[in-house]
């Protein structure tokens, strides 16, 4: 399932909670942030068969369609087939995305958007619930 939202205003102290069910078969998901799906303020991709790393978190940003440089983090805790509940809070200077079981992945705002207009949910993940609030 693809979830595209464009003339999004998010800014720092707003939070967006996504619900769904990770697929059984899944391989990726993302949540992206930005102003387009070519200037990407944060891209939250958590991967469950990865080449280098197997299960693992990774967090990166596009400018002008180019990527950035990647954060993994080794430790994945979303399972294939799970229900979750993700929460990424905009903080103005750094994104926090909290997953379940507490643990929580901070990502710089390389770019310092001071709002998000973009926002898109897609690959291995059945969403099932998305909200914004502050």
């Amino acid at each position: 399932m693809e979830l595209e939202l464009k003339n999004v205003c998010l800014s720092a102290g707003d939070h967006l909670t996504v619900k769904g069910v990770i697929l059984h078969h899944a391989n990726r998901f993302q949540i992206d942030l930005g102003s387009s799906a070519n200037d990407l303020a944060l891209h939250f991709n958590p991967r469950f068969h990865d080449n280098h790393d197997s299960a693992v978190l990774v967090c990166n940003s596009k400018s002008h369609g180019c990527w950035g440089h990647e954060r993994r983090e080794g430790h994945n805790p979303l399972r294939r087939g799970e229900e979750v509940k993700i929460v990424v809070k905009l903080t103005g200077d750094m994104f926090k995305v909290e997953l379940p079981g507490g643990q929580e992945v901070k990502f710089p705002n390389r770019e310092g958007a001071s709002f998000i207009s973009y926002v898109g949910v897609g690959g291995d993940f059945k969403l099932s619930s998305f909200k914004i609030s502050q």
